[in-house]
């Protein structure tokens, strides 16, 4: 694990302290709470009123309270907590219907998050977990959230770095992986075959928010042994339903 950096954790020391109650906070309340320097006091405060972190009180000179930012990530940590609830609901009914294993996950950087999981009832069934984080190039949900990505964003998160291989199936070539994602982009479903787990296979479909963003995918996961294509075409169509049922969910009303 790297280091801390003591700016980035001063800023959030400072952050904090509105978390005790406080409605607004002076230049000399943080100096005597967090005990810093006045300089460096000055310094973090005019850099979050300059990120929008914080903002002045007009009617209070000297004084400052949190900013839109803090609340445009809140507001964004509040839409995840609905899309967990929402996801697990769903894929809930999902499971009910195939019973196979069902997840929802999102994207960060370039490994997914499952933020929702509900299990088959079958003996023989893919062992995961709610908050596991995986690579997303190895997932059908991974990589159909990269497939959804902007060109210039998917070459930020991929180019340069590693793709590791989490079976001797996974996609390790970008330029492979960015023939994969295309196809996935026309066809709008995600299918892996043992890229992931050497005994499963996957298949995807995108979720998406009111703006008709991208925010989560939903999958399928089966064992090989119970794989074949036309149970690959059944989960398709499932997979891409249940989709569709957690967009409308979360305020989605078509058009992508």
């Amino acid at each position: 694990m790297g280091r801390l950096v003591p700016a980035v954790t001063r800023a959030f020391d400072i952050l904090e302290l509105f978390l005790e109650g406080d409605a607004t906070l002076s230049a000399p309340d943080v100096t005597r709470k967090l005990q810093l320097p006045r300089t460096t006091v000055h310094e973090l405060l005019t850099t979050l009123v300059a990120r929008s972190y914080l903002a002045t009180v007009p009617e209070q000179p000297g004084r400052y309270r949190l900013g839109v930012r803090a609340y445009q990530l809140g507001s964004r940590y509040a839409e995840q907590l609905d899309l967990a609830a929402e996801g697990g609901r769903v894929a809930r009914e999902v499971a009910e219907t195939c019973d196979e294993t069902v997840h929802v996950a999102i994207l960060e950087g370039t490994d997914v998050i499952y933020i929702a999981k509900v299990d088959s009832t079958h003996a023989v069934r893919m062992v995961s977990a709610a908050g596991r984080r995986l690579p997303a190039h190895c997932t059908s949900v991974g990589k159909m959230l990269l497939a959804s990505l902007p060109a210039d964003e998917l070459d930020t998160r991929i180019t340069g770095r590693d793709l590791v291989a989490m079976t001797p199936d996974s996609l390790t070539d970008p330029d492979e992986l960015r023939a994969a994602l295309a196809e996935i982009r026309g066809r709008g479903i995600a299918v892996e075959h043992r890229e992931s787990n050497p005994d499963v296979s996957c298949v995807a479909a995108p979720v998406c928010d009111s703006a008709g963003r991208v925010v989560a995918a939903l999958s399928i996961s089966v064992p090989m042994i119970r794989w074949s294509e036309e149970r690959e075409a059944e989960l398709a169509e499932l997979a891409a339903k249940g989709a569709r049922d957690l967009s409308v969910r979360l305020g989605h009303r078509g058009g992508r």
